[in-house]
């Protein structure tokens, strides 16, 4: 009897040790999808989350003009705000349902690893180091660039070679960073980088003389040379520095939710490619094109197989528009005017290719 209640005794406390270790276990696996930062979560339950929220909350910039910024009536604007939209449209059927988190560079990428944002769309570089040691995926690419340097006009320098000895400033955890002393390492040049947190104290410090040139993406330098007080003063070298591909990105491991943001993406350029348009979207609902069709959720369920609907590009088209209308807005004729150069569609001879919708 002694062994037998020995051996029960012991049975009931190995039972009682795993309960107790499970239990929290239990319990932080119920509770993590409730906490967008949880690595539960991070890991493949992100889109449900959204879902269930009812909002995206994206990471813009709010101090690019053409990009991302605050305009006047305190709202959000620009070509990287228009994709939160898009997405939200898709997702959702309804472009307002947006939350934007304004994040300097140095704060984007914490970010999205920490789960404070679902989406990062804030003029961001794909890079290798960022795609494998930061665990981020990119999704689509939006815009093609390359760094630039923009010096005073008369300080005579047309090419980097001219400038040893200058100060460049430059917004630090970027890209620009790295690709500004590369270059001057490579050419055997010194130069003193002084670096900023955010573009606008970068910007600042240009235009107020504590340096002699400033350095970042060729499309934000023109943007923010066109609100100085004498652009005229300024000019952008005819120089490129690094390739800067950009757009929007998710963090490892959601991959549905990184499918739907990518596809919404191509499905913008795809709209452009097919003629198709916020004008036209409801005419072409009758088209006889069977690629048409699909983008448009006429037949193929292309939006069943992404976890939303079939007409989502009908939303994104009706309420923000296809991607010639979205850059004419905010980077062409009708916003700060860059040219499209390599942001052209790939039949016009530029490198914008989006996928196959079948």
């Amino acid at each position: 009897m002694n062994r037998k209640l020995a051996a029960t005794l012991a049975v009931l406390l190995i039972l009682s040790i795993i309960l107790t270790a499970w239990a929290p276990a239990a319990q932080a696996e119920e509770e993590c999808p409730e906490c967008p930062a949880c690595p539960e979560v991070a890991g493949g339950q992100r889109f449900q989350l959204i879902k269930d929220r009812g909002y995206v909350i994206c990471g813009v910039n709010q101090e690019l003009p053409g990009f991302g910024y605050l305009n006047p009536e305190g709202d959000f604007e620009g070509f990287d705000v228009d994709f939160c939209k898009a997405i939200a449209a898709a997702v959702f059927g309804d472009a307002t349902a947006v939350e934007y988190r304004p994040l300097v560079a140095a704060e984007r990428l914490p970010a999205l690893q920490t789960g404070e944002i679902d989406v990062l769309i804030r003029n961001t570089t794909w890079t290798l180091t960022r795609d494998t040691a930061n665990e981020l995926d990119w999704a689509a690419i939006t815009f093609y660039d390359g760094q630039g340097m923009l010096v005073r006009v008369d300080s005579g320098w047309e090419k980097l070679e001219d400038m040893e000895g200058a100060t460049v400033c430059s917004t630090t955890g970027t890209t620009t960073e790295m690709n500004l002393a590369d270059q001057f390492r490579k050419l055997g040049a010194e130069i003193t980088p002084l670096l900023f947190e955010s573009t606008q104290d970068t910007t600042t410090a240009y235009e107020e003389g504590r340096c002699d040139a400033q350095t970042s993406d060729k499309s934000q330098l023109a943007t923010l040379r066109s609100v100085m007080a004498v652009p005229e003063d300024h000019v952008i070298l005819d120089v490129t520095m690094s390739k800067e591909p950009l757009g929007p990105l998710t963090a490892h491991g959601d991959n549905q939710w990184n499918d739907v943001v990518r596809w919404v993406v191509w499905g913008m350029q795809e709209a452009e490619e097919l003629g198709v348009s916020s004008e036209n979207v409801d005419e072409m609902l009758l088209s006889d094109d069977p690629v048409t069709r699909r983008l448009l959720g006429v037949e193929g369920e292309m939006g069943t197989s992404l976890g939303i609907p079939d007409d989502f590009m009908v939303n994104v088209l009706n309420q923000v528009g296809n991607y010639e209308e979205v850059y004419n807005r905010h980077l062409g004729p009708e916003g700060i005017y860059i040219p499209r150069g390599p942001n052209e569609l790939w039949t016009n001879g530029g490198l914008i290719y989006p996928m196959a919708f079948r």
